[in-house]
């Protein structure tokens, strides 16, 4: 149900996809760093334009039957959307138009989010070091980083991140992303991966509509004791904060250990989070609220409480009818009474047999 909302608002809010909107030049070809499992939008403004691939690990050919690749889609205004793509699909994407001219590339590295080295400031965390490899010359790995990302908070202080992508360099060459680099060759180094880097900020509010929140319920798993929540909308590319009855959820109590009353997870900067206990869990993107998620009421504590609830009306209904009964207990013992006293009144100035036929005789 809630894909379904996500989509409407997609297209009510079209610069507020979940994805990632990557531009070229038309005509040029473009490098980029990104990382997997995470969406995003190739752009080709070209109805019924074509594109055609070429996975750098495989270095076999290029392909253009879409069909075979689940998570590709040709929007139609001609662009690709890649969703949750994997490292494996780090390559070469082609836009072609109707009369075969081709109208842009783009060389993408989809770096592997689950070795992703996360710091923050606030707790004196440093980013990982460059270091060298031994190939062909004495190559240098770095992390290229991007600008800051906005505060994720405003009026109070929040949280904002930067991502880094790793970067190789040789002698007088332009640097490179590592796997577009690296190609087919297998290496493996514990310098070779992406980065996030989290800091505490403040900004000033500003004036939000808020016409795009989603609401919805959720209950915890009997068999993990936890579910998980997806802020609607969300990225890893753009600010967000979870608040759990208010209280903000941040990157610095879960990267200090400390309880924050749910996880939040760091493939996806946090638009999901896994929630432990029942609360009122909001999520904001760029300080907008996008979704409000209540406690689903347990059936049983439902049915406790319509118990409790009936249980005043059943007593003033037993009540009731105790009154009912004992009121006509004593109509009938009232009755019963002033039947007694009138036998006994009947009797006392009632004459007997022979008293009766005594006073006929006298009469005579």
């Amino acid at each position: 149900m809630l894909t379904a909302l996500w989509l409407l608002l997609s297209f009510a809010a079209p610069g507020l996809g979940a994805y990632l909107f990557v531009t070229c030049p038309r005509g040029a070809q473009c490098q980029r760093a990104l990382l997997s499992e995470n969406d995003v939008l190739l752009h080709c403004n070209s109805s019924g334009a074509q594109w055609y691939y070429f996975f750098v690990k495989d270095r076999t050919r290029w392909f253009h039957n879409l069909q075979d690749v689940p998570n590709m889609e040709i929007m139609p205004d001609g662009s690709l959307l890649i969703r949750s793509p994997l490292s494996a699909q780090t390559g070469f994407y082609s836009c072609w138009d109707k009369k075969d001219v081709q109208l842009v590339q783009y060389k993408i590295d989809f770096q592997d989010v689950t070795s992703l080295h996360i710091t923050h400031r606030g707790l004196g965390q440093v980013p990982l070091q460059n270091d060298t490899l031994s190939l062909d010359s004495k190559e240098v790995v770095f992390t290229h980083w991007e600008p800051w990302q906005d505060c994720n908070r405003c009026g109070k202080l929040g949280e904002r991140k930067r991502l880094g992508y790793c970067y190789i360099q040789e002698t007088l060459e332009e640097p490179m992303p590592c796997w577009l680099y690296l190609g087919d060759v297998t290496v493996w180094n514990q310098r070779l991966r992406p980065e996030m880097q989290v800091e505490t900020c403040y900004a000033d509010c500003t004036t939000f509509a808020g016409k795009h929140i989603v609401f919805d319920n959720f209950k915890l798993s009997e068999q993990s004791g936890s579910t998980w929540l997806t802020c609607p909308l969300g990225s890893i590319y753009r600010p967000i904060i979870w608040e759990a009855n208010d209280v903000p959820l941040k990157w610095e109590d879960q990267l200090s250990g400390r309880e924050v009353g749910g996880f939040l997870d760091p493939a996806n900067g946090g638009r999901r989070l896994q929630v432990f206990q029942p609360a009122v869990y909001k999520c904001f993107v760029q300080q907008e609220l996008m979704g409000h998620f209540n406690p689903r009421p347990d059936p049983e504590v439902l049915e406790t409480l319509r118990e409790d609830a009936s249980l005043p009306q059943a007593e003033a209904a037993g009540k009731g009818k105790a009154d009912s009964v004992l009121k006509g207990l004593k109509l009938t013992l009232l009755v019963a009474t002033v039947l007694g006293l009138l036998g006994v009144l009947l009797k006392h100035f009632r004459p007997s047999q022979g008293s009766r036929s005594k006073q006929v005789l006298l009469v005579k």
